[in-house]
This record gives structure tokens, sequence and C-alpha cells, in this order.
């Protein structure tokens, strides 16, 4: 079969089917003239793939027939906020689960060396002042730390951690596709907290530290974790796609991520209103861990039973099959 002499002949038949599937109201002989051409054009792919396998042109054909399909079966699409509901319900909880192991690995490793480098600055205060000069160490020990939380306005300041923190995120999220870039974020990220850490333990600080860090920290520490895990997740897609094609597994893993980006600036704005309006308010230092510990256990209850059940119905956190376009089978 000659393949430009094909394309020639129908052409014309393509177009209409084309044309059809992308009206939103169709009368009665145009939506019967819908289903003859594609049955037509379905007829035309097979005829492609079993006598003159082309490519490009099975790509087109497949893609002409995904929108006639959902045209003429009526592929239910999520919209306004049906689409906001399914989203809080379903594909944010989906995406974080299914990147579960590197969420859990990146924090393991992060808290990991937070942690010893508290603890050697701790055994070794006098190599804190090759960081940071004597002075401003002693200023952030006496008074900085503790007046961060209290010295603006609390709704200033909410705002404030928000935008940064969601900054953060994001960076971590798509600089995933260099590796180097989400590992870097995490570097600094890791280093802040084990070298502010191990000052305050040096000076016998360890209440205040613990006291004004945990409330917002778990939560706001728990969406950099995930951020960073996801972002690795999108790196590694290019690197080790498995069966798929490049392209598409990186485009995947970058469509999820995406998902992930606008569910953690929820779960940062919490955190940002815990760190604006409970680390530094007048509670007992045992109620205000106590907050952002209840915080942190919904976030993973959320994530895991909504994750797992939207798991187990088929979601994946990605777009739906009729948006996503047509790919070969591999």
């Amino acid at each position: 079969m000659d393949v430009d002499t094909f394309i020639a002949r129908h052409s014309a038949e393509w177009q209409r089917l084309d044309e059809l599937a992308a009206r939103r109201r169709l009368d009665g002989a145009e939506a019967d003239e819908l289903v003859a051409l594609y049955r037509q054009v379905a007829t035309h792919l097979s005829l492609v793939q079993t006598r003159a396998p082309d490519p490009l042109l099975t790509a087109r054909l497949s893609r002409l027939l995904s929108r006639a399909r959902a045209a003429t079966v009526g592929t239910p699409r999520v919209r306004g906020w049906s689409a906001l509901a399914r989203g809080v319900a379903v594909d944010f909880p989906v995406t974080v689960y299914r990147t579960w192991r590197w969420s859990v690995a990146t924090a393991l490793a992060s808290v990991g060396v937070s942690a010893a480098m508290m603890l050697w600055l701790r055994a070794h205060p006098d190599r804190v002042h090759r960081v940071l000069p004597g002075d401003r160490v002693h200023d952030l020990v006496d008074h900085e730390f503790r007046d961060y939380y209290s010295e603006h306005p609390a709704r200033d300041f909410a705002a404030h951690v928000w935008t940064n923190n969601a900054l953060v995120a994001a960076m971590a999220l798509f600089l995933g596709v260099t590796l180097i870039g989400t590992l870097y974020v995490l570097w600094q990220n890791t280093v802040n907290v084990g070298l502010v850490g191990g000052i305050m333990l040096g000076a016998g600080k360890g209440t205040i530290l613990f006291g004004l860090l945990l409330p917002h920290g778990l939560l706001e520490l728990s969406a950099i974790f995930v951020s960073a895990g996801i972002g690795l997740r999108t790196g590694w897609a290019w690197i080790a796609p498995g069966r798929l094609p490049r392209a598409q597994a990186l485009g995947e893993a970058g469509r999820t991520a995406g998902v992930a980006a606008l569910g953690l600036a929820g779960v940062l704005l919490v955190s940002g209103v815990i760190e604006a309006f409970v680390t530094p308010s007048g509670l007992p230092t045992w109620a205000r861990i106590g907050i952002g510990a209840v915080a942190e256990i919904a976030f993973l209850t959320y994530v895991i039973v909504l994750g797992r059940r939207g798991l187990r119905s088929g979601a994946t956190g990605d777009l739906l099959d009729d948006e996503r376009g047509a790919y070969l089978p591999v």
C-alpha cells in the first residue's frame, strides 16, 4: 500500500471527523456521520498498522480516534469545583502516596545529616565561629532565634513564610529534572537546620530550639521532603524510564509534579499559619508542639487513607486519558 496515495485519498474524511469531534453540539445527522466516520477511520488505522506501518500516520490517526471516541461516547470531563474536589480527594494524595519511598528516603537522609551536624556542633562549639562571627552567634542564641517568630505582625509573617516555603518547595519540585538542582535546594535546607540547631544546642538552648521549631516544622519539613522526593523521581524518570519512552515517562512525572505543587501550596499555607499564630504564642510548649503533631498526623492520615484508596481505584494523579493525548503501544 502506498502511504502517500492512501493519505491523499482519505485526508478529507479525516479532516471531517476532526471537525465533528471538535464541536460541542451535534444534530442527529452529524452524530450519525461522526459514528460512521469513526468506524471508517478505525479501519484505516488497522490497514496502516498491518500493511504499511508508518509511525507518524499511526500516531495521527490514533490521536484523531481518541478525540472522536471521547466525542462519541461522551467521556466525562471534570471541570470547575468538581476538578478541585477531585484534586484534593484523589489526585494530590495519590501523587504523594505513589512517591512515598522517595519522600521517606529524602526525609531520612536530610534529618540524619541535620542531626549529625547538631550533635557535632554541640560537642565542638568552638567550630561554630569558623562559620559565623562570635557576635552573630551570641545574637542568634540570645534573641534573634526567638524574636524571628514574633517581630512582625502575625498576618504579614504568615504570608511571608508561606511564599518563601512555597518557593523552596517549587524549586525542589521543578529543578528535579536536573536532579542536581533538587539536591542543592535540599542540601541548603539541611545545612541551615543543622547549623542553627547545633548552635542552639551548644549554648544549652535545646528547649527553646525544639519548642519553636517543632510546632510548624513537622508539617513544613514534611512538605519540603515530599517536594524533594517527587522532584528526584521526576529526574529519575528520564534516566531510568522503564518500558516507556523517555519523553512519555518524563511527561507523566512532570504532570504529577504540577499536581503536587498545587497541593503542597495548601499544606504550606497551614504550616505558615501555625508558624505565625501558634509558634510564638503564649501557649505552653507541650500545647504548641501538640498542635503541630496533630497537623502532621492529619496530613499523613489524609495521604495514606485517600492515597491508598485512590490508587486502588486506578487513579495515578495524572490527567484523564483523553486529556493526555494518544501514545503508541510499547
